[in-house]
């Protein structure tokens, strides 16, 4: 239920509506936070600009997050490394080919990630991990390492199923992520990736990517990519 519909509950007593709010605070913390997070850069936001954002005190904000740097890490967990979880399921339930798989993972993240706010974590990282080490070292730990051995996982997979060639897994794994990162940038770079008149159509570039993906690796390169559904045939 959206917390303005209980926050609004006219039949709720003053000290329930207390709570209930209470109870919301975080969420509301997180999301304004990663609004201002891609919005400026992890530099440049202010935890006062958060609070103020979600409608809270800094001191209220501290209660949930005793620093910016940890503000931060919940928004990730929330945002991203906690949506692995699902991925990881995923992977043990599916039942069809590999390069279905490739094709299911590649659709799903840009579904639940890719095409959300989340997805200028990323762009945040690479513009400022040299500043912040630290805070580039907890991404590498609760996004990259987790999802390239989500991926070596499928592509492995497709090893041992004879559906791919050997591979040098370590090399081939980015051959997955760099036009997935290269698609996060584009959302947040306007004029940079490509030209302001060229409107880049996500799914159909993942089916354009997965199409040369799979017939790259795959032992007998004659994969069809369904133009425009990333579907793999």
């Amino acid at each position: 239920m959206p917390h303005s519909l209980f926050l609004s509950d006219p039949l709720a007593s003053p000290s329930v509506r207390r709570e209930r709010r209470k109870e919301a605070r975080p969420g509301e913390l997180l999301d304004a936070a990663l609004d201002l997070f891609v919005e400026k850069g992890f530099a440049a936001t202010r935890v006062e600009e958060v609070a103020a954002r979600a409608g809270v005190s800094k001191g209220t904000l501290f209660l949930y997050f005793p620093s910016k740097d940890e503000l931060f890490k919940a928004v990730v967990r929330q945002s991203i490394s906690g949506r692995l979880v699902d991925w990881l399921s995923d992977f043990e339930a599916f039942s069809g080919t590999t390069g279905e798989m490739l094709d299911f993972c590649m659709t799903r993240w840009w579904d639940r990630v890719g095409a959300t706010k989340a997805s200028g974590l990323t762009k945040l990282i690479m513009s400022e991990a040299g500043n912040f080490p630290d805070i580039a070292a907890f991404y590498h730990q609760e996004v990259v390492q987790p999802g390239h051995a989500l991926i070596r996982r499928i592509l492995q997979r497709g090893i041992d199923s004879g559906e791919f060639r050997d591979l040098d897994l370590d090399c081939a794994v980015y051959s997955v992520v760099a036009p997935m990162v290269y698609l996060m940038l584009s959302q947040h770079s306007a004029g940079v990736c490509m030209p302001n008149d060229f409107s880049l159509d996500p799914k159909k570039y993942i089916a354009s990517q997965l199409r040369i993906v799979l017939n790259g690796m795959c032992r007998a390169p004659t994969v069809q990519v369904n133009s425009g559904t990333g579907r793999a045939s």
